[in-house]
């Protein structure tokens, strides 16, 4: 027999499983929250601004075509800023105990279309390392790049800063506690479905139709307290009056 499910029987499966569904929410954003809190290390971000522009001359004004060419520059100076000769350096200076590749990782260089600004983002589980190696990539720059290119061209926007209380970039416990909660109102909605189609003991008159194939022709209706006392007292006095005729 074919098997349909209607809108009511689907609301009925989510009221029904209501508190199981909202305790597994519950449960997975707990597991989250102790996840994001406890074991996951915090990573602290630190950005600094520089502009690259042409070597100045006497010119006063600037063509768009000396725009453009700078803009060019723009990709070379990406990969510049997370190569050996900047960042072996850098760990040099800083007395790092890494490798310049792994530290390449910690490293995000971005800039926006047509633009002659890059920011330089520097990932660490210290803040204050973070903002060390920030500054100190774009002081070996400079100075680099007057002898790779042979050109001083490179100016600092906006110098990373030390904060007093930094925040960390991840993990945001808020956030994962968010969207813990949504996936764990959807594997609540999608186990209580699942425990009510494993579900097969007889509930209904329906049940009985769906797994004998046979409609139903009768229902016993539920038995009061005070009609099972009735019955009890009918029942009595039958087996009295049967006791005296024999």
């Amino acid at each position: 027999m074919e098997q349909t499910v209607s809108l009511h029987d689907l609301f009925s499966v989510l009221r029904k499983r209501f508190i199981f569904i909202i305790s597994t929410a519950l449960f997975v954003v707990a597991i989250t929250g102790v996840i994001s809190y406890l074991f996951l290390t915090p990573i602290y971000k630190a950005s600094t601004q520089i502009l690259i522009n042409q070597k100045q001359t006497e010119q006063f004004q600037v063509s768009s075509q000396d725009i453009q060419t700078n803009i060019q520059l723009i990709n070379t100076y990406i990969v510049i800023i997370k190569s050996p000769a900047i960042l072996t350096k850098v760990i040099e200076i800083l007395d790092l105990d890494t490798t310049p590749d792994l530290l390449e990782k910690k490293i995000k260089v971005e800039t926006t279309q047509d633009s002659q600004v890059i920011k330089i983002s520097v990932k660490d589980p210290e803040h204050y390392k973070s903002v060390d190696i920030a500054n100190t990539i774009v002081e070996v720059l400079q100075e680099e790049i007057q002898m790779l290119m042979n050109v001083n061209n490179v100016y600092i926007l906006s110098p990373a800063v030390y904060l007093e209380n930094p925040l960390p970039a991840t993990p945001n416990p808020v956030l994962n506690m968010s969207i813990a909660a949504v996936c764990g109102l959807m594997i609540g909605v999608g186990l209580a479905f699942l425990i009510n189609y494993l579900d097969m003991t007889i509930k209904t008159e329906q049940d009985i139709e769906e797994l004998l194939g046979f409609p139903v022709i009768g229902i016993v209706s539920p038995i009061s307290e005070g009609d099972g006392n009735n019955i009890k007292g009918l029942l009595g006095r039958f087996w009295r009056r049967g006791q005296q005729d024999v």
